[in-house]
């Protein structure tokens, strides 16, 4: 089959920019330079976001040090609260890889690489707010300070599971926590969130909702849908494209990344939209919170695109190294957010490396005796899950006569 990667007429079938074996060149990319980006104020006109549409808003560069005036937006405290929970996440990720592959769990989803997204966007929101993500924000969990062994006993569907194992393992739900349940059919959080905030602005309330989605899940109608709605009804919600390159298996060109970005894509609705680092925690805090304190004065709606780069496979399912050059994950330009924001801490002199590495071994620590308590809560596969019953239980606020029929039938 002939390659029509850089052919411009005929019918066209997206390829990726490296097959395995190939060398990955990622030179097309417009990084952008830190700082170069003015800040904008909170209540800019639309027309004032156009040169982020396609220019990279970078805070640190690739030496720890941070430039422009959107540094100002990022507090110290900012900085040490969100290392910690992205190496508490990272943490949880390797501890719940492990349990998969010992057979305690059938399936997990990590988010190696993509941390400072999920972290940096929630510490820009307040109690209240409404996130409505995918299967890699669990972040955003660390980040509001959810317990691990809870989250655990979602995974392992045990006797402790919040939702009774009527979800997948790592589809949580946290009401509590402002925290939207995740739904294994892509795409559908999209004109979810952007409903929610709707209704937050007919109630006149100040609350926002955060949405995510990955680069392969705007090729669903509901992305489109949602940014119509988004905009229209100028609903207060920040719209994050989390842009790591790859869905599963298929790269980000089937859903038109290499014809535009993102953010103009998002634009093309008439939302204010930013094109943003996403593994420069600096860049991404800085970011939403203006975009929080627009969405928060009535202004509507904020794109954002995340570009970041996805570290490991897109699931425990999943073989990565059958559709993607094993070079790109060390050559990705933009690096690793949390090595990125280390050599930050210490550059600054914010903390030492000793104190990091406390950080990263107490979070070890952390997540092993979690995973220990969660066990000693059973795993489902050998018949420790929630009772029975609960499937009949929790769905209607008054359980229908059908319903009531099979549960008698079941012998509950």
């Amino acid at each position: 089959m002939t390659d029509q990667r850089d052919q411009g007429r005929g019918f066209r079938v997206p390829k990726p920019p490296a097959r395995p074996g190939e060398t990955p060149d990622f030179s097309g990319i417009n990084l952008g330079e830190p700082g170069k980006l003015p800040l904008l104020d909170a209540e800019a006109p639309v027309e004032a976001f156009e040169p982020f549409h396609h220019d990279l808003l970078r805070v640190l560069d690739m030496d720890g040090k941070a430039h422009g005036d959107w540094a100002g937006l990022v507090t110290d405290d900012d900085k040490k609260t969100a290392l910690k929970a992205m190496i508490r996440t990272r943490a949880f990720d390797a501890r719940m890889m492990r349990a998969q592959r010992q057979g305690k769990t059938s399936f997990y989803m990590q988010c190696l690489g993509e941390e400072a997204i999920a972290v940096g966007a929630t510490l820009a929101t307040r109690d209240g707010d409404m996130q409505f993500p995918t299967y890699r924000q669990q972040g955003i969990l660390f980040a509001k300070g959810v317990d691990p062994e809870v989250m655990m006993n979602q995974i392992y569907s045990n006797r402790k599971d919040p939702l009774q194992g009527k979800q997948l393992p790592v589809l949580y739900s946290f009401k509590e926590y402002g925290f939207f349940t995740i739904s294994g059919n892509l795409g559908t959080q999209w004109p979810q969130a952007v409903g929610w905030a709707m209704a937050s602005a007919i109630k006149n309330d100040d609350k926002i909702a955060v949405a995510y989605i990955g680069d392969g899940a705007t090729a669903e109608g509901d992305w489109h849908q949602g940014n119509l709605f988004a905009s229209v009804y100028r609903a207060p919600v920040l719209l994050c494209v989390v842009n790591n390159q790859w869905a599963i298996s298929t790269t980000a060109a089937f859903a038109g990344a290499d014809k535009n970005t993102f953010a103009a894509r998002m634009a093309s609705y008439g939302l204010p939209a930013l094109r943003v680092d996403g593994n420069d925690l600096l860049a991404v805090l800085a970011a939403c919170r203006l975009s929080a304190q627009r969405a928060r004065a009535g202004l509507g709606a904020v794109g954002i695109e995340f570009l970041t780069y996805r570290r490991g496979a897109h699931s425990t399912s999943d073989d990565p190294t059958k559709y993607r050059a094993k070079e790109e994950v060390e050559g990705w330009p933009l690096g690793d957010p949390i090595d990125r924001l280390k050599q930050h801490m210490i550059v600054t002199g914010l903390m030492t490396a000793d104190e990091i590495d406390t950080l990263e071994k107490d979070a070890e620590t952390e997540m092993r005796e979690a995973e220990n308590r969660a066990e000693e809560n059973g795993l489902v596969h050998a018949g420790q899950g929630a009772e029975p019953a609960a499937m009949f239980e929790g769905v209607y606020a008054e359980m229908p006569g059908r319903l009531r029929e099979q549960m008698k039938e079941a012998g509950f």
